[in-house]
């Protein structure tokens, strides 16, 4: 090392390198990784911003209503009268401003209700407390925190509380001990309850106006949309199906063969798995909304909630259809080529079903053309029950059908799901009073009397040269397991 001169000998790649322009390289390393990560900042703002430009319109209308609030602190007519208290109306801002008409809505209806049962309780627990004396006066105040503040957490475990009124009583809470255990006079007290109960008004009133008038986001139109988006997830996957599975995309023209196309339709159902978590808020704040739209007063939401229950049930028997698509190759061919255009028809014409229901509740229109889909898919399986009875393969491998039975059993029950999911959608349709919906309420179509288990399990039996019953036995069970998870075996003695 040559410390004169300041330089470094680096012997390992025979390099000589001054402090100086260590120092320079040091800060270009540096520069270079700010610029990588201010980068990657900027890419993930826009595509946040993309993904759902309202996020954008909704920050700025946030920005708008606090930036109007806090002028009332520098305003001294309104400041001189509510002092101090005018600082809860930017802090009510804060806190109730939602991304959605609803949820404001329902934060700023939970936040004034509450404050106002707690500031006349607070009130009058402290006048009570008053009447015992300086001495008595700390304990009962502390007895009326206790059990108010018991009561009112312990009514959080309810469901129904918790689901729409969990925020108004956390503010009931606050409010109560800060008013009850207050060391003012009585008439300080009212006048503190008063003011704050008329800042959080001046805040709440803000935020709503402001949420409804100013390119609203309306969480039933996110519900509605949720619902009729899920739907035709499903159906993409049904049509895309039979041809993924049968390898067969050109032959019969149902889906062009581009695997970028298809992979999105194989895999766009794995988001309804997950869905129940957006559909119960989305249910939740919707039903503070006022009418908008073509949602009335008084709409239909918890029905939405039943629709989208039955479009997970069917989005899991789709999701062990899927994990039969990679089995498909071992299956014999005489087997496949039976079952081929019966499970053809069936994916494909529930698959059109579907679209045309999601289509239906898209438009708010009465779904009368999807019986017609229906009606094919139930006819192709009695089609291929009969096919079945009668079929006849020689030297066959018994435990190589069971893929190709599982397939069968597992189209036939999407069938029933798909009933319901259409009863479901007739009722929101009846409900809603959707064009063209009818006024009773008696049901389309009904599974069970068209489409039984029992025959479904029992009557998919091929006949082989010296295994009959050891076939009929192993098919049958692949189809009772495939009932059992699913779920939707009733009667677990009906074989």
């Amino acid at each position: 090392m040559d410390i004169e001169s300041g330089n470094i000998d680096l012997k390992s790649n025979n390099v000589t390198v001054s402090e100086h322009g260590f120092l320079l390289c040091w800060f270009k390393a540096l520069f270079m990784k700010l610029k990588k990560n201010v980068a990657e900042f900027a890419n993930k703002v826009k595509k946040i911003g993309k993904d759902d430009p309202r996020r954008i319109t909704h920050s700025i209308k946030v920005g708008i209503t606090l930036a109007l609030v806090s002028l009332l602190y520098y305003f001294s007519p309104v400041y001189g009268g509510f002092g101090s208290a005018t600082m809860w109306a930017i802090l009510t801002v804060v806190v109730v401003f939602e991304f959605s008409v609803g949820a404001t809505l329902g934060k700023g209806l939970n936040r004034a209700i509450a404050t106002f049962l707690a500031g006349a309780l607070g009130v009058g627990a402290h006048h009570l407390a008053t009447l015992a004396g300086k001495e008595g006066e700390p304990i009962l105040l502390g007895l009326f925190v206790f059990l108010l503040a018991a009561v009112a957490s312990f009514s959080r475990f309810f469901p129904g509380i918790k689901a729409r009124y969990d925020y108004g009583v956390l503010i009931f809470i606050l409010t109560f001990s800060l008013v009850s255990v207050s060391g003012y006079r009585e008439d300080k007290i009212i006048r503190l309850a008063l003011h704050r109960f008329s800042t959080i008004i001046i805040g709440g009133l803000s935020c709503v106006v402001i949420s409804i008038f100013v390119f609203p986001v309306w969480a039933g139109e996110d519900l509605h949309k949720l619902i009729f988006v899920n739907i035709d997830k499903l159906g993409d996957f049904l049509q895309a199906f039979g041809g993924e599975y049968f390898e067969n995309f050109e032959k019969d023209g149902v889906i062009p063969k581009d695997d970028k196309k298809t992979f999105l339709h194989l895999n766009g159902y794995k988001t309804i798995l997950n869905s129940k978590t957006a559909e119960e808020s989305f249910a939740n704040f919707a039903s503070w909304e006022p009418p908008h739209g073509g949602f009335g007063f008084r709409h239909p939401w918890k029905q939405y909630l039943k629709i989208g229950i039955l479009t997970r049930q069917c989005a899991y028997r789709i999701e062990s259809l899927s994990n039969c698509i990679n089995k498909s190759q071992v299956q014999p061919l005489e087997f496949k080529k039976i079952v081929q255009k019966g499970c053809m028809e069936m994916s494909i014409e529930s698959g059109k079903a579907l679209k045309e229901l999601s289509i239906a509740v898209k438009t708010m229109r009465h779904p009368d053309s999807v019986l017609t889909h229906l009606k094919n898919s139930i006819s192709a399986a009695d089609n291929l029950k009969s096919s079945l009875r009668t079929a006849k393969m020689e030297n066959t491998n018994i435990f190589e059908l069971i893929p190709a039975a599982k397939v069968t059993t597992l189209l036939i029950e999407i069938i029933g799901c798909i009933s319901n999911i259409v009863d479901s959608v007739n009722e929101l349709s009846r409900l809603a009073k959707f064009k063209g919906a009818e006024t009773t309420a008696s049901s389309l179509y009904k599974p069970k009397q068209q489409l039984h288990h029992e025959e479904t399990l029992t009557s998919v039996t091929v006949e082989t040269s010296s295994h009959d019953n050891a076939t009929h036995a192993i098919i049958t069970v692949c189809a009772l397991s495939t009932s059992l998870e699913s779920g939707i075996l009733e009667d677990p003695l009906i074989l």
